[in-house]
């Protein structure tokens, strides 16, 4: 799939080629607070695969499991635009948000279920899980 995105400004772009290795949302306050919504909605793929242009700012914190994550946003107008995560680091996981099509997202699953907030409610027919998903 061809997969390109910017920021709000579009001072910060992205492009490749490639298919997403899982698409998710997750609730964790974490996602919801750096989100400013209810959910955050991403897609993981193989960091290479992944051209970016523009300059990003980035905020280090620890993910509820104790892995380092690191949010990158546009320091312009503040977008977030991607994620990793230290027990990932092979993967970059973009804000579906970005997306120039904003329809080549279909969540597969969905994580932090149990921290949803009832005004944002977990959809059915993907997978959910309560917490993160089982590792391994």
């Amino acid at each position: 799939m061809r997969i390109s995105g910017r920021c709000l400004c579009g001072a910060v772009s992205y492009a490749g080629e490639t298919e997403p290795q899982f698409q998710v949302k997750c609730y964790c306050t974490d996602c919801r607070k750096s989100s400013a919504a209810g959910h955050a909605a991403m897609m993981g793929f193989a960091h290479e695969a992944i051209a970016f242009g523009g300059e990003v700012r980035e905020f280090h914190s620890r993910a509820d499991s104790g892995t380092e994550v690191v949010r990158a946003f546009c320091p312009a107008c503040g977008a977030g635009v991607y994620s990793r995560n230290a027990a990932m680091p092979q993967l970059i996981f973009l804000r579906a948000s970005t997306l120039d099509e904003p329809n080549l997202f279909a969540s597969q699953m969905v994580v932090y279920a149990s921290r949803a907030p009832s005004w944002d409610p977990v959809g059915q027919g993907v997978p959910a899980f309560a917490e993160g998903p089982p590792r391994g």
